[in-house]
């Protein structure tokens, strides 16, 4: 073969390679900002069930003054909750909250006037709204890490993905499944 069939041929497969890299590279960036798109809407509900808690703890207070206890916890667990700064860290907190509202929601139970009143049927009603709509966020966060994931570890393009620094990231995970349940409260 002629010198300038090799010259064509080579620079056909640098083209293909940088081309190659600048397609896996976009699609690397396109993952990583659905996952932290991803990242925000679990955030948003953590939010909005972090703002509720106040107002059920205070309904709550209302009914059973003596249960000092199980509100300071849930105070702190919220705090927690609010300033935890990584994945798993607020991971770990939420499932804390969980269950700190969960011992919430078994001292309401002890109290028929309050499972009568309407602020807390409403306060309990949005706390079930919010969980349920976290438990899609996770799912979709989850889904969107598990993408990044598999692109970022598969080869060739993690030999991009290293080069250009993308990582892992962290499933939204609760230590145990069967802990972080939302409790049941029937009437």
């Amino acid at each position: 073969m002629p010198a300038s069939t090799w010259g064509i041929i080579a620079a056909v497969v640098v083209v293909a390679v940088l081309l190659y890299i600048v397609v896996t590279y976009n699609a690397l960036v396109r993952l990583r900002n659905m996952t932290r798109e991803a990242w925000s809407g679990i955030s948003v509900q953590l939010r909005r069930r972090t703002d509720l808690v106040p107002n059920l703890v205070e309904t709550v207070k209302a009914y059973a003054a003596h249960e000092k206890g199980v509100f300071e916890d849930i105070a702190t667990r919220r705090a927690t909750s609010i300033a935890a700064g990584s994945v798993p860290e607020q991971a770990r907190a939420e499932q804390a909250l969980g269950l700190a509202l969960g011992r919430l929601m078994a001292v309401a139970e002890a109290y028929p006037e309050l499972k009568a009143d309407a602020n807390f049927r409403s306060l309990q009603d949005s706390l079930g709204d919010i969980e349920d709509q976290l438990q899609m966020a996770r799912r979709y966060y989850n889904g969107a890490a598990r993408e990044q994931n598999i692109r970022v570890e598969s080869f060739p393009a993690n030999l991009v993905a290293n080069s250009f620094g993308f990582t892992r990231e962290p499933y939204f995970e609760l230590d145990n499944p069967a802990d972080a349940a939302v409790p049941h409260v029937s009437f």
